[in-house]
């Protein structure tokens, strides 16, 4: 198994434009470092938002494929979407090689909503899809959204899923991880933070799998939610991004 991976740690807007100009740049770091596929943190491209105007996104992703294809630049693009095929929205990864194939979307599944009874937020806007895994450069790989991960239990009125072992059982070697976290520069921030990051490191463990993530860096002058790069099967970093602002890594599994 060999694969060189790229994250890029960027600014998500409500703005399209301005997520583009954040993209290109990842995969102009991407494309430098030769690397096969590039993660964009959650809702990279959309705005994170279940209100946003369908054909620009529409638009706005034939614009960003077209020229990852061009690049010979493999695609883990967050991103919220309508489905033209069932109308629906999904917070969604979007799959692409290098050469341009479109292999399918991960769906955020752990969704969050409130505590209450009945529960209120993103849980009442996002359908869900079954989970998948995808075939990349002969590597089994899927993906997960934020909270699918970690199931946050301030965060989702749902019982954790334990989608890492999920997906591993299914014999994904690689999950792509996009992240779009709530910060502050409050104390609480902190326990979230660890968290975030104990979770990812104990599921990689646990899991026996690799983890790529990365996380909004929007506002910039604010902590990340969770840190960004690579966790490897044993639960340990081999590569990680400083922890607020645009950040880009890239790493060699395998």
């Amino acid at each position: 198994m060999k694969l060189r991976v790229a994250l890029a740690q960027i600014p998500v807007t409500r703005e399209i434009e301005s997520n583009i100009k954040a993209i290109e740049r990842g995969m102009q770091f991407a494309v430098e470092e030769k690397a096969h596929i590039l993660l964009t943190p959650e809702g990279s491209l959309s705005g994170y938002t279940h209100d946003f105007n369908a054909e620009d996104v529409y638009k706005s992703l034939e614009y960003i494929t077209q020229k990852a294809r061009s690049l010979k630049l493999g695609l883990a693009l967050g991103t919220c979407f309508v489905e033209p095929e069932d109308g629906k929205c999904y917070n969604q990864i979007r799959f692409y090689t290098p050469e341009g194939e479109y292999l399918g979307f991960h769906s955020k599944t752990l969704t969050c909503g409130s505590m209450t009874d009945p529960p209120q937020g993103e849980i009442n806007h996002y359908a869900v899809s079954l989970l998948r895994t995808f075939e990349f450069k002969g590597i089994t790989i899927s993906g997960l959204i934020c909270n699918d991960l970690w199931a946050n239990p301030g965060c989702t009125p749902m019982p954790d899923p334990h989608l890492t072992h999920q997906l591993s059982k299914m014999g994904a070697n690689v999950i792509f991880h996009a992240v779009n976290g709530g910060r502050s520069k409050s104390e609480w921030s902190d326990v979230a933070w660890n968290y975030h990051e104990s979770n990812l490191r104990m599921r990689a463990q646990a899991s026996n799998i690799w983890i790529v993530t990365v996380d909004n860096c929007y506002p910039e002058d604010t902590r990340c939610s969770c840190p960004s790069g690579v966790i490897d099967p044993h639960g340990n970093w081999v590569c990680k991004t400083e922890s607020m602002g645009e950040q880009f890594a890239s790493y060699s599994i395998g």
